[in-house]
């Protein structure tokens, strides 16, 4: 209630997580607006889903050599590919040559990360759909129903694509 309808009328994109609250409000509120969703949130979806696997990975492992690496994958993983330093790329070069579901889950993170950073929403659909396949396709649980949300909130996702709004400074 703290912007009139005047103001209400006027507001042509709102930038959010993937809350289904904010969603409601805006859609009650203002309409006429776009809904564009946070790249952050997005990918933090599969960050989860990568840990999610991660961690029934180490389950399975626990208590030998390679739970041991494997426990030490972590921040390898969740990383950006390019601020890895050489024990972390050492650590993920393993989870390579041992883990193909793992290091099949960091491929999916990374490939939806890749898929937002084209500027043409047309090549940015056409990879955000080839994500939502092949992560549907990958037998990990978590990253069946990271594409299922992703799926979901897809005119949202390509939002952030055409507008390149983060909500990332009132964060």
């Amino acid at each position: 209630d703290a912007l009139g309808p005047e103001h209400c009328a006027k507001i042509e994109c709102v930038t959010m997580d993937l809350s289904a609250a904010f969603i409601k409000a805006v859609e009650e509120r203002v309409p006429q607006a776009r809904i564009v969703f946070d790249r952050f949130h997005v990918q933090r979806l599969a960050s989860d889903a990568l840990d999610e696997v991660r961690r029934e990975q180490l389950h399975e492992v626990r208590g030998t050599p390679e739970g041991r690496e494997l426990y030490r994958s972590r921040f390898a993983l969740l990383k950006n590919p390019w601020n890895l330093n050489a024990i972390e790329s050492g650590r993920l070069s393993a989870v390579q040559r041992t883990n193909a579901p793992l290091y099949r889950a960091y491929l999916l993170k990374e490939t939806l990360a890749k898929s937002l950073d084209y500027r043409q929403p047309a090549r940015a659909e056409r990879a955000l759909t080839n994500w939502i396949d092949w992560a549907s396709r990958s037998r990990l649980t978590p990253f069946v129903r990271a594409a299922r949300t992703v799926r979901k909130h897809f005119e949202g996702i390509l939002a952030y694509v055409r507008e390149r709004l983060t909500n990332a400074f009132l964060e």
